[in-house]
């Protein structure tokens, strides 16, 4: 253990200064106001109190630099951030923000998605946690995240005036929202896509996996709300069973592959979108 004390003329307090005669019996070169290392290691300081003293010392940096982790990124609550998945079990998606772990619990994910070590994805920052050891981030990857993206790029719903409603995805391919206003001078729809289609691309980019956004009118009429969840296929009629959450959709037959989609893709989504199975 060495100890750095001031080189003084005089000495107040022996266990910060030395005297410059002293220091010169060291080191004839050391001059007032220099600092000489000295060894102070007790003659009994074994090897288990040099352990201990490291185990200590390791600890309390541990616990600053934790302290600065939870300071900077308290402030990154409802916030979007990009991770890195480093590995999945039954319960979590653990994913790397950089400094920190955060945890994307099962029921958070996206539907339908697949995730895979090392994919980057997009999580919403839910809750940050302080804890003793690491400070655990609890995050989800769906409908926040494109709400938090769509209020980055739209105005209109950063400030209320348009309201996403709902969102469906299909993993990795296209993901439909819903959006509403109650301002009848708002397009809500137009809103979102943006001029030339600038602000719904963004999003896009910014998904990396998603391939298309379809954004449709939201309806509090079921009937209404499937057509346009359906668009642009023509619907010639919705039948709605209210007891089993179901709908049959009655399109023309040039029309079917159009409305069930490639691979049916447009079923979950447009199911999920209007919380009801439809059945064509």
């Amino acid at each position: 253990m060495f100890a750095r004390k001031d080189v003084v003329d005089e000495v107040y307090d022996s266990r910060l200064e030395i005297s410059v005669d002293d220091a010169a019996n060291i080191n004839p070169n050391y001059m007032v106001g220099d600092v000489v290392e000295i060894e102070v290691t007790p003659k009994d300081f074994g090897r288990i109190a040099a352990q201990t003293a490291k185990q200590v010392v390791t600890q309390r940096v541990r616990r600053r630099e934790r302290g600065v982790i939870y300071t900077e990124f308290i402030d990154r609550e409802e916030d979007i951030m990009t991770g890195i998945v480093q590995r999945i079990d039954s319960k979590f998606i653990y994913v790397s923000l950089g400094k920190i772990e955060a945890l994307l619990p099962v029921n958070e994910q996206m539907p339908n998605e697949e995730y895979k070590p090392h994919d980057r994805i997009k999580v919403f920052i839910k809750k940050v946690k302080k804890q003793q050891k690491d400070h655990k981030f609890m995050c989800l990857e769906h409908i926040q995240v494109f709400k938090r993206l769509f209020e980055i790029e739209v105005p209109e719903i950063y400030d209320g005036t348009v309201e996403l409603k709902s969102v469906a995805r299909e993993a990795g391919d296209r993901s439909k929202i819903s959006v509403r206003t109650d301002d009848p001078d708002v397009d809500p729809v137009g809103s979102c896509v943006g001029p030339k289609g600038q602000r719904v691309q963004a999003i896009v980019n910014e998904l990396k996996k998603a391939k298309k956004i379809d954004i449709v009118h939201w309806s509090n009429d079921p009937v209404e709300f499937v057509a346009n969840a359906l668009s642009p296929s023509k619907v010639l009629d919705v039948i709605v069973n209210e007891e089993d959450k179901a709908t049959t959709v009655i399109v023309p037959d040039y029309q079917l592959s159009l409305a069930i989609g490639k691979k049916r893709s447009k079923c979950p989504p447009c199911s999920e979108a209007d919380q009801l199975e439809n059945r064509y």
